[in-house]
């Protein structure tokens, strides 16, 4: 297997384990991996926010860490990369405001690289208009959205992954070892024990 080059599109208030364990998984198994930001530069920094499940409504939001940015957002062509990750928390309502950012996010489709998007990250999926006729798991907070989008929402259990053609989604961080298998999968990466 080569290397994959995969590019991380993150914001202020990503949610934490959503960036991290991606991150950190990704650079283990051998690719290298972008965290980007726009507006930033390498060696800044973006908030997180920890996002839990305790039984209340909706999940409850505690403050992360600082996530550092190893890549100039400015720098990032498309074409120079394998595939994206767009995590979810509270950045992808905001990025999605950015034409930048959905030009990425089409640019990537449009060629058929593999695109994860874990929680609120459909948000990103939905307002770049990828979604049409495709199927996307999210926080079930964005199925309305996917709906609107013209995608088809699968509601799967938090520690579920979905996968379909490029795209490989998920409910939330509980869902890592399934989407990211996926996603690993669409990229080809073979590990052997």
């Amino acid at each position: 297997m080569a290397a994959k080059k995969i590019l991380l599109l993150v914001g202020d208030y990503v949610e934490d384990y959503e960036v991290m364990v991606p991150f950190q998984a990704l650079l283990m198994v051998g690719h290298t991996v972008h965290a980007v930001c726009p507006d930033k530069s390498a060696g800044q920094t973006v908030r997180t926010a920890i996002h839990d499940f305790e039984g209340d409504q909706t999940y409850s939001e505690k403050p992360g860490h600082l996530f550092a940015l190893n890549f100039d957002f400015a720098q990032v062509k498309a074409q120079d990369y394998d595939a994206l990750v767009i995590p979810g928390g509270r950045a992808p309502e905001y990025l999605r405001l950015n034409e930048q950012v959905l030009d990425l996010v089409r640019a990537f489709d449009q060629a058929g690289k593999p695109i994860a998007a874990v929680c609120h990250g459909a948000q990103l999926l939905a307002a770049a208009g990828v979604l049409e006729g495709r199927e996307c798991s999210a926080y079930p907070a964005c199925a309305p959205e996917v709906r609107l989008a013209g995608g088809t929402f699968i509601d799967i259990p938090v520690t579920q992954g979905h996968v379909q053609g490029n795209l490989a989604t998920a409910p939330a961080w509980p869902a890592h070892p399934s989407w990211l298998a996926g996603f690993l999968g669409l990229l080809g990466t073979q590990i052997t024990l």
